[in-house]
């Protein structure tokens, strides 16, 4: 669920950067995600409870901002920040959908994913040939930060099997968007999905996108909302209000790669974390 919410937003932020390197990018996340799938969580010290809590915050933060910006584009900031107070809040007060709900909506994210590639695939681009240029290196790195943090596993019984399938579609998402945009107009805005539907003659299916931000959006908020409190307890509601406050002021890039900077730390604390588990042992 996590990555059709990251997707929304972030196949034209990693565009923008690394053009058709952005593929790349997104292998290169999919791989370092399930490595990761072996790596604990952080510990409960201090410092990895915040670092859990902020990265759950921003990654929250990115959702908003996509909620706004596909849902209601005509008052993005303040629907921005509604939803951060009102869904990552009702997460924070121990709301949850049944495993079965999420799982289902997941399985029909999926679908519409295929479906939106096969349509963009079917149809020929009209003038979007703008070449691969040079190799990227920090395009692609800087792809990969931003794509992380919805490509880690979000349980362990198969994780890093599932992490790649989901890299892979992924992947098929992003060459979509490049084939049918090309790296400059898909980097040009942050609704570009919109556009994209537009230049694959597929208008119709402009409220289905609408409904699939919906879904991709709500679900991960709610989750991230939850590890929040588990994570920071009480004060953690002083973060929902900066979250709030980011999702209205703050556009896309800047969340994107404080997420993923952190969900480094994150990985990295959890690195620690088994380290100092097989020294006690």
């Amino acid at each position: 669920m996590r990555l059709g919410g990251g997707l929304l937003v972030l196949l034209a932020a990693g565009a923008a950067g690394a053009g058709w390197w952005l593929l790349a990018g997104l292998v290169l996340a999919a791989v370092v995600a399930a490595a990761s799938a072996r790596v604990p969580e952080p510990g409960d010290a201090l410092v990895d409870r915040v670092v859990v809590a902020v990265a759950r915050l921003a990654e929250m933060t990115v959702y908003a901002i996509a909620f706004g910006a596909y849902v209601f584009p005509a008052h993005r900031e303040l629907a921005a920040a509604a939803f951060a107070v009102v869904v990552a809040g009702a997460g924070f007060a121990g709301l949850k959908i049944p495993t079965i709900v999420v799982r289902i909506a997941g399985g029909l994210l999926l679908a519409a994913g295929l479906v939106l590639v096969v349509v963009c695939v079917a149809v020929a681009p009209v003038g979007t040939a703008d070449g691969l240029r040079p190799p990227d290196f920090a395009g692609v790195l800087v792809a990969a930060v931003l794509a992380l943090p919805f490509l880690r596993p979000g349980g362990r019984e198969h994780a890093g099997l599932r992490v790649l399938l989901l890299g892979a579609v992924a992947v098929l998402a992003a060459f979509a968007a490049l084939y049918q945009l090309g790296a400059v107009r898909l980097g040009l805005s942050l609704t570009s999905l919109r556009d994209l539907l537009s230049a694959a003659d597929a208008d119709a299916l402009q409220p289905l996108l609408t409904a699939v931000a919906v879904v991709a959006t709500v679900v991960p908020a709610l989750a991230a909302g939850a590890e929040v409190r588990t994570r920071a307890g009480v004060p953690g509601l002083a973060g929902l209000a900066v979250a709030a406050v980011a999702a209205y002021f703050l556009p896309v890039l800047p969340v994107l790669v404080a997420v993923g900077l952190v969900t480094v730390i994150e990985l990295l604390l959890g690195v620690r974390a088994r380290r100092y588990s097989g020294v006690r042992d």
